[in-house]
């Protein structure tokens, strides 16, 4: 994929981070409007930490300190992406160890019908 795609397509998912951060979506529509296909380990890391931070709301709203400690990370990733620039290998790497794929919807046409299809009977 050339340096262009990937440039916008960590752009376009800063931007989601950020309206998630803001209250404008909750990170499943985000996640939902994520680019297909990118094969991107800083995208696919940033699909888990919204993945992450839907799950720990409880947390959050019991946890002030962790609410900004989560607010921060987020922020973080948000900005290295939309620089264009790769996640730190360790971010990518505590991601890859829990998950060999994200959930990141499939493009729509051919391709994309099929790797959906697969992944759904889990092969």
């Amino acid at each position: 994929m050339n340096n262009e795609i990937i440039k916008k397509n960590r752009v376009a998912v800063a931007s989601l981070v950020r309206f998630v951060l803001i209250g404008d979506l909750c990170s499943r529509e985000a996640v939902n409007q994520f680019p297909p296909d990118t094969g991107d380990e800083s995208i696919e890391a940033a699909y888990h930490a919204l993945v992450h931070y839907e799950a720990d709301e409880d947390l959050r709203k019991r946890d002030s300190l962790y609410k900004q400690e989560q607010d921060d990370y987020l922020m973080m990733i948000a900005d290295t992406l939309e620089s264009g620039e790769n996640l730190p290998q360790n971010i990518i790497e505590s991601y890859k160890k829990f998950y060999k794929s994200t959930s990141i919807p499939h493009a729509k046409n051919r391709s994309g019908l099929l790797k959906s299809f697969w992944r759904n009977l889990n092969i």
